[in-house]
């Protein structure tokens, strides 16, 4: 996703301006590297003015590495670095710095997994079962896509899932009900790998939630 700032520069100096470079750095607290983008301009002519657009670029299937998929789940505040570096008359070299910070909303935000609302039987081999799973969507953008779940018994096996479709608006959060479809002869359930496809924003699993 990018964010778009159009700018324009207007050069009323007796020299040109060369070698306009605009850089953004967003960190997370822990100097996370999450995004780096520059705009440059080559040429501002003495007496002339440039239109340009600064683009700040966040890709979100970054997000989904190890280093920064706790992105995914809980919000945060995002330490921006900005910076301007030019040449002046093809002589003088200036750099001006900045620095802010930037909220950042997460998609999957108190992502939680109740307890078993029903077992009930479905065919000769399989119960149906609901899990109830919950989060709340802190972003900019909305959630469309699907939730796969897999069941797995304290053995480590699977022994049952499903995929259901999804979607929250962003700003927004409530409850899903998820149905699984799980073998009778389960055992003893230990957990659910919820796998989140939500392209072509991002998709994540597997995400281990403890089933009680």
């Amino acid at each position: 996703m990018t964010l778009s700032v159009p700018f324009y520069i207007e050069n009323k100096g007796f020299y040109d301006i060369s070698d306009l470079n605009i850089s953004t750095i967003i960190q997370e607290s822990d100097e996370a590297l999450v995004s780096n983008s520059s705009t440059v301009v080559p040429l501002i002519s003495s007496g002339s003015k440039v239109d340009a657009t600064l683009n700040i670029s966040i890709t979100l299937n970054n997000m989904t590495t190890a280093s920064l998929s706790r992105l995914l789940f809980n919000d945060t505040n995002f330490d921006v670095d900005m910076s301007l570096a030019l040449r002046y008359a093809g002589v003088i070299a200036l750099k001006i710095s900045t620095n802010s910070t930037m909220t950042w909303g997460a998609p999957l935000c108190n992502l939680a997994l109740g307890d078993i609302q029903s077992i009930e039987p479905y065919n000769t081999t399989h119960v149906r079962a609901i899990l109830p799973l919950s989060f709340e969507n802190n972003s900019f953008f909305n959630l469309n896509g699907t939730v796969r779940t897999e069941i797995v018994n304290t053995a480590d096996q699977e022994v049952g899932g499903s995929t259901t479709q999804i979607s929250v608006p962003s700003q927004s959060g409530g409850t899903t009900p998820l149905t699984v479809f799980v073998l009778k002869d389960y055992g003893i359930l230990k957990e659910a790998h919820l796998y989140f496809d939500f392209l072509p924003v991002f998709s994540y699993g597997p995400k281990v939630m403890p089933i009680d």
